[in-house]
């Protein structure tokens, strides 16, 4: 069968599932996974006879979002909250590894971009952090406290102040997405700028140790999540600039949508770093070495976990997860 007839005869269906998918069309399970093995069933016969056609990317990202769909409707019974976080953030942070990937990558640009901004300027820092802050910092560090500044105001009062700046920088991360991603790498671009010189400020002034003990305890989860939620401007900027067989528009929508719930995913970490620094990292000098550590690691370990490693067991453990469909499974649906 010619390309162009197989279009035809199957169009409206497509475009009904197309309605499906945006919930302006009403399905039961049932009737679901009966739309999701014909068009598995499409998408195999457009493999085998149009390997390389638009038609065959277009059934595939349509089968991934009929899929979704599916499976959404399988947790019924699931606390949503623990569904959210055990199995669809996970799967998205799969789907979209290389946004992650790429966010980090930026992340040591930028921040190494602050560092030789600092060695070769000696009034960087200054301009950044403000000259103040800095002179603040120099007394502290001499004082032999190098947290001295974590130290100000009252606990709960940091807490919710820092708490709130923080999930602030987060939103600004992820909402300038919508500026084609450029205004995500912006604001990447100066938080990290002022994380590399600031670190290296007190490295030039003999305090790295002891500013790395109080700032890690709550920097880890504050920092990993300032680069995911730059991952999530950069998938909201992509949808936007590439959208493959969608609309611009849809794809805009379906960006929004996931890029959404990859910054939702952070602010449990945020609230959780806004608490560290407003209790804890005060006391990071008179705290034992081993818990120090074991507060810094753990933190790094339980975080990296979740946004590295976990999002490929649980997409492994998925029959059909959202990303490119498997070619055993087509031929199974198939036959």
């Amino acid at each position: 069968m010619r390309e162009v007839a197989f279009i035809k005869q199957n169009k409206e269906k497509w475009l009904g599932i197309e309605r499906v998918i945006e919930g302006k069309v009403k399905k039961n399970p049932d009737d679901l996974s009966s739309l999701y093995i014909n068009l598995v069933n499409d998408l195999s016969f457009a493999q085998t006879y149009y390997p390389k056609s638009k038609t065959t990317v277009y059934l595939n990202n349509l089968s991934s979002l009929i899929f979704q769909k599916i499976y959404k409707t399988k947790r019924a019974e699931q606390n949503r909250l623990s569904y959210f976080y055990k199995t669809e953030v996970p799967l998205l942070m799969h789907q979209y590894r290389r946004y992650l990937y790429y966010a980090f990558a930026f992340f040591i640009l930028f921040t190494l971009i602050g560092v030789v901004s600092a060695y070769y300027d000696k009034e960087f820092v200054k301009i950044i952090l403000g000259e103040e802050y800095v002179n603040k910092t120099i007394e502290n560090i001499q004082k032999g406290n190098a947290v001295g500044v974590y130290q100000q105001g009252s606990n709960w009062g940091s807490t919710i102040a820092i708490t709130f700046n923080n999930l602030k920088v987060g939103a600004i991360l992820f909402l300038y997405g919508i500026f084609g991603g450029v205004g995500t790498l912006f604001a990447l671009l100066q938080n990290c700028i002022m994380l590399g010189s600031f670190q290296y400020f007190f490295h030039e002034h003999g305090a790295l140790k002891d500013s790395a003990k109080g700032i890690w305890v709550h920097g880890v989860f504050e920092i990993f999540s300032m680069v995911v939620e730059a991952g999530a401007g950069l998938i909201l900027g992509a949808s936007i600039l590439f959208p493959k067989t969608y609309s611009r528009f849809n794809s805009f929508k379906i960006g929004f949508r996931d890029a959404f719930k990859i910054f939702l995913s952070t602010v449990p970490f945020t609230i959780i770093a806004g608490v560290l620094e407003g209790y804890v990292t005060r006391y990071a000098l008179q705290m034992p070495a081993f818990l120090n550590i074991l507060l810094i690691f753990g933190s790094l370990s339980l975080i990296g976990f979740y946004y590295f490693i976990y999002p490929y067991i649980v997409s492994a453990k998925t029959p059909l997860n959202h990303a490119v469909l498997p070619e055993k499974e087509l031929r199974n649906h198939r036959e």
